[in-house]
């Protein structure tokens, strides 16, 4: 906090009259990058004349754009000093996620651009489950990899496919049925 004082120009009792401790600091901060983000999610998820390849790009790019402000050591020392902090960050995360994204995938199963066999909320949490295990500070590291390239990644695996030519594995496996 004494840096932080310092950097703004005002003595650390003022800051603290604003923030009474860290964690509130670290709070408002994230309260205003979530706001920041999701003002651009509506903005693209209400757009009513962007077809769907072109949303979808546009909501990927937005969350990117978010993702390389984000240090993997800061990440690792939120989720040491702050969990709960952490916890509700991965909330937010999710719910938003799930409303913008799922929104997307049934506006384009409705165009016929999203597998009709295959629940959009299953799409939905199985990305969920590879950003929840892979974006984070240990993984990342050991991967040696982005929060943006490891989000690309997970988005191109999941969204396109790993095999390569002309059928891939669905041609040989058909569809997921779903159960009764």
């Amino acid at each position: 906090m004494d840096d932080l004082a310092e950097e703004l120009g005002m003595s650390k009792k003022t800051l603290y009259a604003h923030f009474p401790s860290k964690t509130a600091l670290l709070e408002a901060v994230i309260a205003d990058k979530f706001h920041e983000v999701e003002a651009g999610l509506n903005e693209i998820s209400s757009a009513k004349s962007i077809n769907f390849t072109t949303k979808l790009q546009l909501l990927l790019e937005c969350v990117e754009r978010q993702l390389e402000e984000i240090q993997p050591a800061f990440v690792r020392d939120m989720r040491r000093e702050a969990p709960e902090v952490f916890r509700r960050i991965e909330d937010l995360r999710r719910e938003k996620f799930q409303l913008h994204f799922g929104k997307l995938f049934n506006e384009g199963r409705k165009s016929g651009l999203i597998r009709k066999d295959i629940p959009a909320n299953l799409i939905i949490e199985i990305l969920l489950a590879a950003v929840h295990g892979v974006l984070n500070p240990h993984k990342i590291e050991e991967l040696k990899l982005t929060p943006k390239g490891a989000f690309t990644a997970i988005l191109r695996v999941v969204l396109e496919g790993a095999a390569i030519g002309r059928g891939g594995l669905r041609a040989k496996r058909g569809p997921l049925k779903k159960k009764d």
